[in-house]
């Protein structure tokens, strides 16, 4: 530290011998004692390393307490946006209430449409929650129905494909067994007849 006694060669740690040697280009065993000068040189320089990375590291402070500050600024800022949107989409779903006005919805209208629905139904992030959880307990075939499903009811052409496939693969189910019933009828009628006969 500034002010202290300077220390004699001997307190002196061994890297920093070793370290003044080779820059100074001295190659002396580790326990050979060296110039107080270039000791007094190697310090300074570290010394005033350490001081400048010290300014270094406490602007960087200064820079980061000034970020976090304006990320929460705008973080607030953000917040009470959001906030006056949703009440601005709660006075648009009035007036669009009274009979003769419009009810065209662009983007933003449907941004925070959810947001504000959100706000009026509280239960509904539970519910929601509460699906998802439903849907990741099921088992991999049981999804599997469920998507199909979801497949086919969320599309008319879809459905409508469904319903006739349905209804084509009962009609050939129907056909075959009334094949097979009359063939084995048919059968039997012939072997009573040759008994008879």
């Amino acid at each position: 530290a500034q002010g202290a006694p300077t220390p004699g060669l001997e307190r002196i740690p061994e890297p920093i011998k070793e370290a003044t040697a080779q820059f100074y280009g001295h190659h002396a065993p580790p326990g050979t004692p060296f110039p107080e000068g270039q000791v007094d040189s190697l310090l300074s320089i570290i010394s005033s390393q350490r001081e400048r990375f010290r300014a270094k590291n406490q602007e960087l402070e200064g820079e980061n307490r000034m970020l976090q500050h304006t990320v929460h600024a705008l973080q607030s800022e953000l917040d009470t946006l959001r906030a006056d949107n949703i009440k601005l989409y709660e006075k648009i779903k009035f007036l669009q209430s009274y009979p003769g006005r419009g009810s065209s919805r662009d983007d933003t209208e449907q941004r925070y449409s959810s947001q504000y629905e959100e706000r009026l139904d509280p239960f509904s992030s539970f519910s929601r929650k509460e699906r998802q959880r439903k849907y990741l307990s099921l088992s991999p075939w049981d999804k599997a129905t469920l998507s199909m499903g979801r497949l086919i009811l969320s599309n008319k052409t879809a459905r409508t494909v469904a319903f006739f496939y349905t209804l084509l693969l009962h009609c050939l189910v129907f056909l075959v067994l009334y094949k097979t019933a009359w063939s084995e009828s048919v059968g039997r009628d012939c072997s009573a007849f040759c008994a008879k006969k």
